[in-house]
């Protein structure tokens, strides 16, 4: 189990790694909607190898059979390695490329904002956010966010993987 996870963990540390930075670094231009929905198809695209990694350990490491169990922790395992990945190129890009991105965000947030709420509502949801965005805007902490969301989204691949891939004596 070790190789496979080692093994697939790496291939999706490294797509990890490559695909959010190519959509870090060509993506200044999109909106943050069409950059949120790529980074979601970016992480998915990284851990399908925990489908691959948990096919290929049945197959060939346990003799055609894995339990919904053994799936989840292969699964699991291989889903830390690329929310490492992710988030050590979040960190690399909100600390060294981008150290304005958490100011950037903030600012278009409110001006979008500002266009569809009325001046209230607007200004009731503009101190929520400030006080989000002092609380927790640190390139540290949204690193460790974008770690925990990527092992959250790998724990449902790991379960619909399991679930397809499972073969009991």
């Amino acid at each position: 189990m070790k190789k496979t996870v080692l093994k697939y963990g790496s291939y999706g540390f490294l797509v990890g790694i490559t695909v959010f930075l190519l959509a870090f670094l060509f993506g200044d231009n999109l909106s943050y909607s069409v950059q949120e929905i790529i980074g979601y198809t970016s992480m998915v695209a990284s851990l399908s190898f925990i489908y691959f990694g948990i096919k290929h350990y049945r197959d060939n490491v346990n003799n055609g059979l894995v339990s919904l169990g053994k799936a989840i922790i292969i699964g699991l395992l291989i889903s830390i390695f690329v929310g490492i990945g992710v988030a050590i190129i979040d960190y690399i890009y909100t600390t060294v490329i981008n150290p304005d991105f958490a100011t950037e965000y903030l600012d278009k947030t409110l001006a979008t904002m500002k266009e569809t709420l009325s001046p209230e509502a607007f200004e009731v949801e503009k101190a929520k956010l400030t006080e989000q965005m002092e609380a927790y805007g640190g390139s540290g902490f949204m690193a460790f966010i974008m770690f925990i969301t990527v092992v959250m989204i790998g724990f449902v691949i790991s379960l619909i993987s399991g679930l397809i891939l499972q073969r009991k004596q």
